[in-house]
This record gives structure tokens, C-alpha cells and sequence, in this order.
């Protein structure tokens, strides 16, 4: 049922322009290029079975894991609905 000037399926266009987003988002944040044999935070040896899985690698296991920790606090995303929702 359509609301106003809404169309139909408004809601789920906004769901799947919020999913596409997210996903640009992290695609632009893949290493690129050759990888590194050292991290270049620690300079700890990347084993070579990471380099081969992960194109482009720049960081060890324990430093991408701090790395991913900082990213997760981001969140640039609207989670909690529409406006309408949040006057109530």
C-alpha cells in the first residue's frame, strides 16, 4: 500500500541502495597492488600463504585485526529508519 508520494516499493529501493553502498564502501577499502612481504606497521613476515589468498596484502594477521576493530566503529549508516520513525 502506498503512502503518499511514496511508490510501493520505496522501502525496499532504500534497502537496496543502503546494501549497494556498503558495498562500494568495502570493495574501495580492498588492497590493491602487489603484496608486501612485511607488514608495514610491524614489520612482521607475512607468510606467503596470506600474500597468495589476499592480493595486495600490506598488513600481518594481528595488525589487520587491530586495523579491522578501528573500521568497525564507523558506521555511516542511518540504522534506525525514517524520520517519521524517530518523531514518535
Amino acid at each position: 500500500m502506498a503512502s503518499g508520494w511514496a511508490s510501493d516499493d520505496a522501502v525496499q529501493e532504500q534497502i537496496d541502495s543502503s546494501i549497494e553502498d556498503a558495498i562500494a564502501r568495502a570493495r574501495s577499502q580492498l588492497p590493491t597492488g602487489a603484496s608486501l612481504s612485511h607488514c608495514e606497521e610491524c614489520e612482521a613476515l607475512i607468510p606467503e600463504a596470506r600474500r597468495q589468498a589476499i592480493p595486495g596484502v600490506r598488513l600481518c594477521v594481528a595488525c589487520q585485526a587491530e586495523h579491522d576493530k578501528e573500521q568497525a566503529k564507523f558506521s555511516g549508516y542511518n540504522r534506525r529508519g525514517s524520520k517519521d520513525s524517530q518523531l514518535r
